[in-house]
Order: structure tokens, then sequence, then C-alpha cells
């Protein structure tokens, strides 16, 4: 995806983005903060890296958490969703996952969720089997996935 170009289109719509983040640390929001004139569409983000961190910060649920595990298209939806009722913004994305090294045979390296929350939509999630392809590069799918949704999301807005 072309981050200016997906700027532009947000921009043009008036919508407002907010990243919500776990294993990728930051990356969806530094990827678009890269470009000059971000702040028009990028209102926050949120690197949410615990699980203290999604209840205190989002709203997730102990419950949603105790139930399904951090790393589950339940938690990345109440990531998106927490986004959405914790800022002044219409699209959110939510990334969560194991980018390794390691993982376990329930949750194995290279599982991310990922969820998008849109004031015009319902919220979708899904989870990509990226692989054991080691963490930097896991991260940087993951990445590049947020991003692509993030401009699929500006359909909702006739963008």
């Amino acid at each position: 995806m072309n981050v200016a170009d997906f700027l532009d289109r947000a921009r043009a719509a008036g919508v407002l983005v907010a990243t919500v983040e776990s294993c990728t640390g930051g990356m969806v929001a530094a990827a678009l903060t890269d470009i000059p004139g971000s702040s028009d569409v990028v209102e926050r983000g949120f690197v949410t890296y615990t699980n203290l961190a999604k209840q205190q910060m989002l709203g997730v649920r102990a419950a949603t958490l105790d139930a399904h595990g951090a790393v589950s298209e339940e938690v990345a939806r109440e990531m998106a969703e927490g986004a959405l009722a914790h800022a002044p913004v219409q699209l959110a994305v939510s990334i969560t996952g194991i980018a390794g090294p390691g993982g376990s045979e329930f949750k194995p390296e290279g599982r991310v969720c990922f969820g998008l929350a849109c004031t015009r939509a319902d919220t979708i999630t899904e989870t990509v089997e990226f692989g054991p392809l080691g963490r930097d590069r896991v991260r940087a799918a993951a990445r590049d996935h947020a991003l692509n949704m993030l401009s699929d999301g500006l359909s909702h807005f006739g963008a």
C-alpha cells in the first residue's frame, strides 16, 4: 500500500485514524507518521504490549483475555473497538500476535490477529498465519497487513 496515498484519501474523507498495537510495538503508527502532514489523519497510537495495558488503555475485558488469550480475534476486536471508544477517530486497526521467537502448540510463532473498527460498519477481525519467518519479518508483515486493512476500511467513507 502507498501510505501517502492512504493519508491523502483519509484526509479528503475527513477520517481520523488510531492504531492499536501489541507485537508490532508502534510500527504501523511509525509508518503512517513517517509522512509529513500525517497529523491531519493520525490522531493517536496505542502500544498495549501487556494485558494490563490492553485493559487500562482500551477497556479490554479480563474475561476475554482469560477465555481466549491476548492473541485472539476476540481481543483484537476489543482492542480496535476500545480505540474508537477512547479516541475521537472514525477508524482503528489493532494487532496482537506472536512475533517470535517461540510460540506454542496452540499459538505458534507468526500467528497474528487483527481488528478493524469503524464508525460506519461492523468490526471485522481476522487471523493471519505468517509462519516462523523470524521476529523482524513477522512484525513487518503484520505492519503491512494492518496498513492494507486501514486502506480497505476507507471504503466505508467513500474514499
